[in-house]
């Protein structure tokens, strides 16, 4: 398998999933820290002390053992992410934490010392909890000024730190988890379709403008959109399924086409009119959205079926969105249907559609690792299967780039190190190459254990992808 000279090979995580120390160094609440179940329940009242995500693996303290290990295995790139609350505990503060910018200061410096670039998110699921519960997250539009302080702080603060930027976390996700993708506490059941169009309409907006200051501020950066990348497959040929899977890849495509085109296409102009909603947007947002972004980067850990009659199907345990099962499909633990020529179908598909460079910022298999009770062959657990997975996720990378001409930037791939999951804030679901030492129960050392994978992603790395089979 063969990999472009300057692929960037890395691994990524999230501020909320990893860092813990949540309420230290003037740092404020995210609505992370409400939310002790992920997306499973509803938002807490109050800090609930069993929410995993308050302590994490406690990254806050140890990152340069981190950045360490990540360096061992020769990571071009850390997919990293800034706890908005860290920089501006309150979201509308009027100065920021200079302790929470030290912080990062330091993160960065740790990655220069290796040769390691980071790729920031600005907003990945962290929104702060008193912008979610004073304006109800993105429903207002106060939160587009409240996010340009924050960027143009962090732009200015990492000038020449940091290169490579992207503005949201998975912003698709607004569709179907709001509380997470755009911190509306209002529950989902009493948002209509006015109120998710006109939050997402705020922050794509929000989105075109990081863009446009990230630029101003430094020519050298490059910045991105992200979404969660579905593949989606009609069940069945009859031509109803296909007219089904038209129009729910319509809703996949609402976010990348505005920050790739930077205009509202005439499907989306429709969608809106059908579903009675009357935008409220601006000559002066209009014309912002032109601001598009330099490369299109997306997660990808599963595909999905469309069914114009879904009740006759079974739906998978994993499909946390839309779609029924794949009969041709094996799945993980969580029941996640595992397609890896999805992902080279996804790459195909969005290149051909924008040909702007593409970033896989995301990939990785969650299951239940087992701790050896002595090291073997440097290592202490061993997860064939998640090498086996990454393997067949990579080897049809290689074939979109290879074979079909696709522009691939690199390769993230999720959890690099174990973290608290998103979707169910356990840690037993377990993504890393790097074992911590933390139970679901919240014992736990937080002591750090080479895996297999460890070993074999740094020989990936060594070889340029030549290992692949």
């Amino acid at each position: 398998m063969k990999f472009p000279k300057e692929f960037l090979w890395g691994g990524a995580t999230a501020a909320n999933q990893c860092e813990g120390a949540w309420n230290e160094d003037g740092k404020g609440a995210s609505i992370q820290d409400y939310m002790p179940h992920g997306i499973m329940q509803g938002p807490s009242e109050v800090i609930d002390e069993h929410n995993l995500k308050l302590k994490g693996i406690d990254l806050y303290h140890h990152y340069k053992e981190d950045i360490a290990l990540f360096a061992e295995m020769g990571f071009k790139v850390y997919r990293m992410s800034i706890a908005w609350s860290r920089i501006f505990p309150n979201g509308d503060d009027e100065k920021p934490n200079e302790k929470g910018l030290e912080f990062y200061d330091n993160v960065f410096d740790e990655c220069k010392k290796y040769g390691i670039e980071p790729l920031v998110t600005l907003s990945h699921y962290e929104t702060p909890y008193h912008l979610a519960k004073k304006y109800d997250g993105w429903r207002s539009r106060d939160l587009i000024g409240f996010y340009e302080k924050y960027v143009r702080t962090v732009f200015t603060r990492y000038k020449g730190k940091v290169h490579y930027w992207i503005t949201f976390n998975e912003i698709n996700s607004i569709w179907h988890f709001p509380l997470m993708g755009a911190g509306i506490l209002t529950p989902k059941n009493l948002l209509n379709a006015q109120d998710l169009y006109q939050a997402a309409h705020h922050e794509l907006v929000a989105s075109a403008l990081a863009t446009k200051i990230g630029h101003e501020i430094d020519s050298e950066n490059k910045i991105g959109c992200m979404v969660l990348g579905l593949t989606s497959y009609p069940r069945t040929c009859n031509p109803d399924d296909v007219i089904a899977t038209m129009e729910e890849s319509k809703r996949g495509y609402f976010f990348t086409d505005i920050h790739m085109r930077g205009y509202y296409p005439s499907y989306a102009l429709k969608m809106m009119e059908k579903e009675g909603v009357v935008l409220d947007a601006t000559d002066e947002d209009l014309e912002m959205l032109k601001n598009t972004c330099d490369f299109l980067s997306f997660s990808y850990y599963m595909s999905k079926c469309i069914a114009s009659n879904p009740e006759q199907y079974e739906k998978g345990k994993g499909n946390l969105t839309t779609g029924v099962k794949n009969p041709y499909l094996q799945e993980s633990q969580w029941g996640w249907q595992i397609d890896p020529k999805g992902l080279r179908y996804l790459l195909n598909t969005y290149y051909d559609r924008y040909q702007k460079p593409l970033f896989i910022v995301e990939n990785g298999l969650g299951a239940k690792d087992t701790l050896l009770s002595e090291e073997k062959d440097g290592y202490w657990v061993e997860d064939d299967y998640r090498i086996q997975y990454m393997n067949d996720h990579l080897a049809q990378v290689s074939k979109a780039i290879e074979d079909d001409g696709v522009e691939v930037m690199g390769y993230t791939s999720w959890g690099c190190i174990d973290l608290i999951s998103a979707s169910t804030a356990e840690m037993k679901k377990r993504y890393g190459f790097i074992y911590v030492d933390r139970n679901n129960d919240g014992t736990g050392t937080f002591k750090r254990y080479k895996k297999k994978s460890f070993y074999w992603y740094k020989n990936v790395i060594e070889t340029n992808g030549k290992i692949i089979s």
